[in-house]
């Protein structure tokens, strides 16, 4: 195998929407793990070409340019176990379920090799499956940094395929807890709309019919504020911000999402959303565990503070 063949390689054709966009803001948008530092490093090491020729940072994009980035292969020895206190709910040979707090990341990515979950993992219990390869060794799922809550992590490649063969089956149970802008006038509902790339917003996700994949939100109303409602909410599919993207959608917005909710009126920081309960079962014993994780403490005061108004 030649180097070439190691790269992981990224093609697109500009649309006259991104016409006159900076080359290396586009292509940071295009990925949540890619710094603009990080696609900066590239582009002057020629790993970005615009029909096949090397461009620099600040070239100024056109319509119909043929756009190609290759990405290099992770480095091994990037990725050092990092003690931290972490909430670990579960833990046998298999498997760990932790409680992740709002604000840490799930797992390093290019330019970003440190202060992670992963790493906090790591530190704690050596041994992680290998299957997501050196930069997100363990994960099977993840949840947003802004998110809090439960998250299982695989020790070994057999229960890291057991446990994405349930998520691919929808058979993990999920359940999440929300806040979310407006009164929700119905009791519970189904949101069945896919998701994909946002065509005005490269950075973000939105319910678009082209380019998309099946997505599907269960909710139910927990309580109702004067300007919020409460909502528990149970993912059977599990797409990049599904939840954020489908209450969005139906014009509920989560409170305090920087990315698909209106300016910030809630003292939290970061999306009111918490992985509350999570179900699956156990890839070597077959029993079915599972856990609950109360609702962060930043959340319970914001309720507190709505029941008041």
């Amino acid at each position: 195998m030649t180097d070439t063949q190691l790269f992981e390689r990224y093609d697109w054709t500009i649309e006259p929407s991104d016409a006159g966009e900076r080359i290396d803001k586009y292509i940071s948008l295009q990925n949540e793990d890619w710094s603009r530092s990080q696609v900066q490093a590239w582009i002057k090491e020629g790993r970005v070409t615009v029909d096949g020729e090397p461009v620099k940072s600040n070239y100024k994009l056109q319509a119909e340019d043929e756009l190609t980035l290759r990405v290099p292969p992770p480095r091994e020895m990037a990725i050092l176990p990092e003690p931290m206190p972490l909430d670990i709910v579960y833990e046998d040979s298999d498997v760990v379920v932790v409680n992740k707090p709002r604000g840490l990341v799930v797992h390093p990515a290019p330019g970003h090799y440190s202060g992670t979950l992963v790493n906090g993992l790591l530190a704690h219990c050596k041994d992680l499956s290998g299957i997501n390869g050196v930069l997100r060794p363990g994960v099977v799922h993840r949840i947003d940094k802004d998110t809090s809550g439960l998250l299982m992590v695989a020790k070994n490649d057999k229960a890291h395929m057991g446990l994405a063969e349930q998520l691919k089956e929808h058979s993990v149970d999920r359940t999440y807890v929300a806040i979310v802008h407006g009164v929700i006038q119905h009791e519970m509902g189904t949101i069945e709309a896919p998701i994909g790339r946002d065509p005005k917003n490269r950075q973000q996700m939105a319910v678009v019919f082209e380019n998309s994949k099946h997505a599907v939100t269960h909710f139910i109303v927990q309580e109702r504020f004067k300007d919020y409602t409460l909502v528990e909410l149970k993912l059977e599919t599990g797409r990049t911000h599904q939840i954020r993207v489908h209450m969005k959608y139906i014009e509920h917005p989560l409170a305090g999402d920087p990315k698909y909710g209106p300016k910030q009126t809630l003292e939290i920081n970061g999306q009111a959303l918490h992985a509350k309960t999570l179900g699956f079962v156990h890839p070597r014993t077959g029993e079915r565990l599972e856990f609950e994780a109360p609702l962060p403490e930043d959340l319970e005061q914001t309720i507190a503070y709505l029941r008041q108004q």
